[in-house]
């Protein structure tokens, strides 16, 4: 145990240090505030407006998804390099790992997880026999029927 009194010593001397220097800055540092002491200082931009409250919940799973995007890399990599030793289960492996992955993806992107910029409305107004209405759109975006017939299903 007294090999190791140096540094339990150092430790206490180090917390003991920062608390006084605490306390001591509280009691001795003249109070004198004002708005330009007051107001959020970034690279000396003065703010145009209030930051937002909350980052859409979107913007954090688009992040993860590159993560995963890096680990998808990650695990082919290996494969690429030395895909005969490694053989078919690992190859089974990695198309189980990205077909997941990309059935998430598109889910995101049908979700429009990628539409940045305003939020709009889930209502738009429609012309029927009784005068205009609000009809609810959609939830969830359909995805690679531009340009077909919709009711053959074939190209226009």
């Amino acid at each position: 145990m007294g090999q190791y009194l140096p540094i339990v010593v150092l430790t206490v001397l180090a917390v003991l240090f920062g608390v006084l220097s605490l306390f001591a800055s509280r009691l001795l540092a003249p109070r004198r505030p004002n708005t330009a002491k007051e107001a959020p200082y970034e690279c000396g931009i003065v703010p145009g407006r209030e930051p937002p409250e909350r980052f859409p919940v979107s913007f954090y799973v688009i992040a993860m998804l590159f993560i995963m995007f890096d680990i998808e890399i990650i695990f082919a990599y290996p494969y690429a390099i030395d895909h005969e030793f490694l053989g078919p289960f690992v190859f089974f492996e990695m198309a189980a790992f990205s077909a997941v992955f990309f059935i998430s993806f598109v889910y995101m992107i049908a979700r429009g997880a990628l539409d940045w910029g305003p939020l709009k409305r889930a209502t738009e107004i429609t012309e029927i026999a009784d005068g205009p209405t609000l009809v609810p759109r959609r939830s969830v975006k359909v995805v690679g029927r531009e340009g077909r017939d919709s009711e053959s299903g074939q190209a226009a």
